[in-house]
């Protein structure tokens, strides 16, 4: 079984020497409250470890079992594991609570995520933990992890001295490889350069068929990640044939991810005008006003079913980057009732 590194934890295969770093936290009430084993006898602690060294040893394990070392006192703080069922995994992990709150699961969960979707090649990981867990599905929901259900009196429980309940509930969180996927995106697009010192003065935008006459310019409202925008009608011969929109900017806010969903650029031809390439053209005449802006690539999006959309993507030579990408249910788009959309990006 290989190490895994991350910037301040190596994830390694248990040791025998390991036993009084491990059975400090798995036999300790306050660090086993919401787990399904413990508090750890010595014979239980030993018999643990022996169980992982022995997967380690498996040439085709189903489980891995790491001791998480804190690299920079080489001290081990806790333990994670992911446990393969076909296609599918499920990762856990525990930290001492003397090294707890520092973002050290976090940092786990991050890595288990990595290995298991780009080495182990999994399609869907889960993790579960008892709904009153507070500082576990909050890792979760970190990690990007979807809430996928909550199940009443599901696992046995720890904490029964002191609530006298013999089970708890427990919540499920999931993830799949594409999500994962997803969420590098956003993360790579949400940290591309821009430059917004207010909105410029309008140059003519014509190609000598079609006009456009700037509409708005909608500042930014923080507390709904708006970003700036200009919105333009699409306009010949004194008659409007649509609209064109362009947003500047990636985010819209802290961790917004929002905008990947809905692109920069957004057009729409009256139906009476469509077939004549307009919203392709329309495009093309909005790229003086993101390069003001030194905005390097628009993301366009397209629900998956709109042929003319995706046409219209590819007229501009936009290459795309994600493929009947799942919305996620806080997004406007699924709100809208969409439910999948191509995503191009068109670098400029």
């Amino acid at each position: 079984m290989k190490t895994l590194e991350t910037n301040r934890l190596l994830l390694r295969k248990y040791q025998e020497n390991d036993f009084a770093a491990v059975h400090s936290y798995g036999s300790n009430t306050e660090n086993t409250t919401y787990m399904q084993f413990g508090p750890n006898t010595e014979v239980e602690t030993r018999s643990y470890i022996t169980q992982a060294i022995n997967d380690a040893e498996n040439k085709n394990p189903n489980k891995y079992r790491f001791a998480v070392i804190l690299k920079q006192t080489n001290t081990l703080i806790g333990g994670c594991d992911i446990h393969i069922n076909n296609d599918e995994g499920e990762i856990g992990w525990i930290v001492h609570r003397n090294h707890q709150n520092k973002g050290y699961g976090t940092e786990m969960g991050q890595e288990l995520l990595r290995y298991g979707f780009e080495e182990l090649h999994l399609r869907r990981i889960l993790a579960h933990c008892d709904a009153e867990n507070i500082s576990s599905y909050r890792v979760m929901e970190k990690l990007n992890m979807r809430r996928e259900g909550l199940f009443y009196d599901a696992r046995p429980a720890n904490k029964k001295p002191a609530t006298n309940r013999p089970y708890s509930d427990e919540l499920s969180y999931a993830i799949l490889k594409s999500e994962w996927e997803t969420e590098k995106q956003i993360a790579y697009y949400n940290s591309l350069p821009f430059e917004f010192n207010g909105f410029i003065n309008i140059p003519t935008l014509t190609n000598g068929e079609i006009y456009l006459v700037c509409t708005s310019k909608n500042p930014a409202i923080l507390e709904k990640n708006y970003v700036p925008a200009y919105s333009f009608a699409v306009c010949k011969n004194g008659e409007k044939l649509g609209e064109v929109n362009l947003r500047i900017g990636y985010s819209g806010g802290v961790n917004n991810k929002d905008l990947y969903y809905c692109g920069q650029l957004g057009y729409h031809i009256d139906e009476q005008h469509r077939g004549n390439n307009y919203a392709a053209q329309a495009s093309r005449l909005l790229l003086p006003i993101a390069k003001a802006h030194k905005m390097p690539k628009l993301l366009i999006t397209n629900n998956h079913t709109n042929t003319a959309s995706r046409r219209v993507s590819e007229k501009l030579g936009a290459k795309l980057v994600g493929d009947t990408v799942r919305l996620p249910e806080w997004s406007s788009l699924y709100k809208e009732g969409q439910r999948f959309i191509n995503i191009f990006e068109w670098e400029i």
